[in-house]
């Protein structure tokens, strides 16, 4: 078991989240249960599944858990896309966010090719 704080990613992620839910205060109201909660559902679960990853006691389930958060920075990635085109989010802070999911995503890749790399060198 690994503390999950010591992941420079998970700091990272845990930083996004908070941009996230600040970001979606500023939405119509309307979209309280459709874009906000999509947008502040899928940041959370990028460290979330970091956290529960590393909790579990294999190297090959913490990868599981990493490959979620991965798909969960990519959905992130397109929610952001499509609040800007919505005009919920102006330019500059779509460039932020978008700059902020791809070095999380970037981070993530480098983790779950890291992990990869231990599992088969544990297998030879």
């Amino acid at each position: 078991m690994v503390d999950y704080r010591n992941y420079t990613v998970w700091k990272k992620a845990h930083g996004l989240v908070l941009d996230i839910y600040k970001t979606t205060r500023n939405f119509p109201a309307e979209e309280k249960f459709n874009l906000i909660s999509q947008l502040n559902r899928a940041a959370l679960s990028i460290p979330t599944n970091i956290v529960e990853g590393c909790g579990r006691e294999t190297q090959k389930e913490f990868l599981r858990f990493l490959y979620i958060a991965s798909g969960s920075a990519f959905e992130l990635e397109y929610l952001i896309l499509v609040s800007t085109d919505l005009k919920f989010i102006d330019k500059a802070s779509s460039e932020k966010l978008t700059s902020d999911i791809m070095e999380v995503k970037k981070m993530l890749y480098s983790l779950i090719k890291k992990v990869k790399s231990n599992l088969n060198s544990a297998k030879n």
